[in-house]
This record gives structure tokens, sequence and C-alpha cells, in this order.
């Protein structure tokens, strides 16, 4: 079988092509990193100084005396947390029972817990707020975290990459003795770090960054999260950018810890959930 090779100059032009897209994505955060060590009068001065004159390190001290933002950041990280954990757990054992185990309707039952993925969050909104209302859970953590407990993006994520274990290595385990909880445990997690990895990932950023339902649902400081914070600092403080800019810089930090931490399995996850359908 011939493999065509690919010219020089295409392979240049491609480099090319990805450098300048990279370097688009990356320029809103760089002025931002940039602006976060500068004077609110610096900020958008015209040309732009992408390295300040000075460093202004006081503003990444400052922006956590002007509001409560400690605990804010806790919030949070207990929510990002608690919420990957429980999806990781619910969607785990949920993708193998669709993959793995057979029981009467199962693709059927499949199907539409799936299709719930389509229906805007907006539809069932104000269903979700009177329930919560209900059980008086509002302006509590619990009512996000109940909210927010199980994912459907994440059981068809999981069971894609479940389809491509052999069953036979799942039937071996069990004719040595293994239990399915023991099968699930011992076999089937640790084949699948990239996918659990993934979506740690994406569960983690997605509760991180989650603005309206903290807003719907929290009403006092000592409930309220990071994106509420820096909503809050630009109420109050909508003339100090630098500060604004740092606090953003600091919203950010946690995301991108969390997926270098676990990027090396990001890529493997994505591609290996659709070997197999």
């Amino acid at each position: 079988m011939m493999i065509e090779k690919r010219s020089p100059l295409k392979t240049v032009l491609i480099y090319i092509m990805l450098i300048a897209l990279t370097v688009i994505t990356l320029l809103p955060l760089v002025w931002m990193l940039s602006a976060s060590f500068k004077l609110s009068t610096e900020v958008f001065t015209f040309p732009i100084r992408w390295i300040p004159e000075k460093f202004h390190w006081e503003n990444y001290v400052t922006i956590w005396q002007k509001i409560p933002l400690g605990i804010f950041t806790f919030n949070s990280f207990k929510l990002s947390i608690i919420i990957t954990l429980i999806q990781l757990v619910t969607s785990s054992f949920a993708a193998y029972g669709f993959s793995k185990c057979k029981f009467p309707g199962r693709n059927g039952l499949f199907l539409a817990y799936i299709a719930t993925i389509a229906i805007p969050w907006q539809v069932y909104m104000l269903p979700q707020y009177i329930m919560m209302q209900k059980l008086h859970l509002i302006d509590t953590h619990l009512s996000i975290i109940l909210l927010q407990s199980f994912t459907a993006f994440g059981v068809f994520l999981l069971r894609q990459f479940y389809i491509s274990i052999p069953d036979e290595l799942l039937e071996a385990a069990r004719i040595d003795g293994l239990s399915e909880y023991g099968t699930f445990a011992r076999i089937v997690l640790p084949l699948t770090k990239p996918a659990m990895a993934t979506l740690t990932i994406m569960s983690f950023v997605t509760v991180w960054n989650d603005y309206m339902g903290p807003m719907i649902y929290f009403n006092s400081e000592r409930t309220k999260t990071i994106q509420l914070g820096i909503r809050m600092f630009i109420g109050q403080y909508s003339a100090e950018y630098g500060l604004i800019m740092a606090t953003s810089v600091m919203a950010i930090i946690p995301v991108l810890v969390v997926f270098l931490a676990f990027q090396r399995f990001f890529v493997e996850g994505i591609a290996s959930s659709g070997l197999k359908g």
C-alpha cells in the first residue's frame, strides 16, 4: 500500500496556520495577564504595552481585600470537586450498565437518557427552581450539587469508551470468581483512565465556570462562587480595570492547573471514546 508523502511546503503552511491560530487564541489571555499588573489608567493605552513598565504586584493583594474572594474561591473549589467526583461515580456506573450489562430495554433507555442533552436548560430551569424551593434548598450548595450530580454527556462519553473493552476480558474475570462490582473496579476502571481524565476536566471546568446556576440559587455572600465574585467586583469597582483583570486571572488558574494535570490523557480519551459505537 502506497503512503502519500506530504510535501514540505504543505507541511510548513499547515504549521504556520496552526501557529497563527494559537497566537490569535492566546492573545486575549496574554493581554488580560499583562493588564492585571498595570494601573487602571495604563490598561487601555495605545499602542498596547504588552510588558508593563512597572509591575504592580499589589493588584493581587488588593483584590483579596476589596471583596471576600477567599470565601468565593473556597466555594468554587468545594462545588467543583464534589460535583466532579459524584459525576465520575454516577457516569461510570451508568456507562458500565449501558455498555456491558444486558437487560430488557437497555438501548431504548440509553437513547432516552442521552436525548436529554438536546433539551435546553432554559426549558426546565423554572421547574428545577420550584422543586429546590419546596425542598428549602435555595441559597445552599446542596441545591447545585443535587442538580448537577448526573450528566448525560458523561455517560455517553464513558459508554463509548467501555464499548471498546473486549467482552471476553470481562467474561474471563467473572469465570475467575470476580463479582460484577469487582470486575468493574479491578478490570474496567484501570483501563478507562483516559476517559475518566477527560470527564474530570470537562466536569471541573463546567462547574467552575458556571455563572447562571449560582446566580439563580445563591443569594448570600457565604454561598457565592468566584464567578459571582467577579461580577460583584465589576459592579462595585467598574473603573478598576487592573484589579478586574487580576481577579479574572485568579479565576483561570485552577482551570489551567487541572487541564495541565490531565492533559496527557485528554486527547487519548477523546479519540478512544469514538473507536466503536
